[in-house]
């Protein structure tokens, strides 16, 4: 299945290589031009049989994780982390050092050593370290070098009631629904960019924006979902289960509300399962794209994702196939009616 595939490849931003090439031959199989910038954004062009407008869809390719900063006297190494990662959710999770992949656990002082301060406080991550099972500091060094990418190591796997648990969901799953959109031809033209260091600062977005310079903008994001015990009803991010997620506002971007009320409306004509995003927390690659250039009309279409960032991210499929089922919807509506897109851009309500 693609988005087994794709959560399990490793992809920790600044070192999307392995994402990208998995995506490239991938979109290969499709009428399109595909081209990689300076910033290691994939960006997949599909030429409209009336190239009047431009519609860029973005997902990132990258993903949290840590990096190499040194070194234990007896081989343990130490890490930082890239992208935002709850430090609590660390001790005893599975992680992959560089490129050979090698097997590693990240650790710390055994319980049974620890002070009654240490065992009643959050550990905080220069406490922890990673073992990846030798004894020796110069083992390690040649092993996993400073500046080595680390990732989570977690096996994709479906359970319960249609729910899929991995890493990565955010945001292989939008990488999985802009190659869906890749089968169909459009009357405009369609760049599917593919973005990297999302988790860093939205770079990758910014330079392909700026590349593309396109009419209106779609994000497909994996977004916090927060409907678990000890969270009240009002500090529910999103409900699992409950369809595609649409953005308001958030921590980087308002997004246009014209274009946001017509992919709800066109939604719910179509009787597929929407909501939208109750928090304002956090932000995705409409952040940059909105600011490019002389701006871009923007809306995000997300799944919602329990324990994002971690490496037991959890979805519900019918959520999944809802954020793709909307944004094919969105798309077919576009060709058929170049009107929309020209609505959209000027910021005038869709009739």
């Amino acid at each position: 299945m693609l988005l087994k595939e794709l959560t399990e490849l490793t992809g920790v931003s600044g070192n999307e290589y392995e994402v990208r090439e998995y995506i490239k031959r991938e979109a290969g199989k499709y009428d399109v031009d595909i081209k990689t910038d300076s910033m290691g954004n994939l960006i997949v062009f599909k030429k409209g049989k009336n190239p009047r407008y431009k519609v860029m869809l973005s997902a990132h390719m990258d993903e949290v994780g840590f990096i190499v900063t040194g070194y234990g006297e007896f081989g343990t190494i130490k890490f930082s982390t890239v992208g935002g990662i709850d430090s609590r959710i660390l001790l005893g999770k599975k992680v992959l050092v560089g490129e050979k992949k090698i097997p590693g656990v990240i650790g710390c002082k055994p319980v049974h050593l620890q002070s009654k301060d240490e065992r009643d406080s959050n550990l905080k991550i220069s406490s922890m370290y990673i073992d990846i099972g030798v004894d020796k500091k110069e083992e390690a060094e040649k092993l996993a070098p400073l500046g080595e990418y680390i990732a989570f190591y977690s096996e994709y796997t479906e359970f319960g009631e249609d729910c899929i648990k991995a890493k990565a969901l955010d945001d292989r799953v939008g990488c999985a629904v802009l190659l869906d959109a890749l089968k169909y031809d459009y009357n405009f033209d369609l760049y599917a960019c593919f973005t990297t260091q999302e988790e860093v600062g939205l770079r990758g977005a910014k330079v392909a924006a700026y590349t593309v310079d396109p009419d209106v903008a779609l994000v497909l994001e994996g977004t916090t979902c927060s409907d678990v015990p000890g969270a009240e009803k009002y500090e529910y991010s999103t409900i699992l289960g409950k369809g595609a997620a649409l953005t308001l506002a958030d921590a980087t971007t308002y997004v246009d509300r014209n274009f946001v009320n017509y992919i709800y409306n066109l939604a719910v004509e179509n009787n597929i399962e929407v909501q939208f995003k109750q928090t304002i927390s956090g932000g995705n690659d409409a952040g940059s794209i909105h600011k490019s250039r002389s701006g871009v009309k923007v809306a995000s279409i997300s799944v919602p994702c329990r324990y994002i960032h971690s490496p037991v991210s959890v979805m519900s499929r019918k959520d999944f196939e809802s954020v793709k089922s909307i944004t094919n919807l969105v798309l077919a509506k576009f060709s058929q009616n170049l009107d929309v897109i020209k609505a959209i851009k000027e910021g005038r309500p869709v009739l």
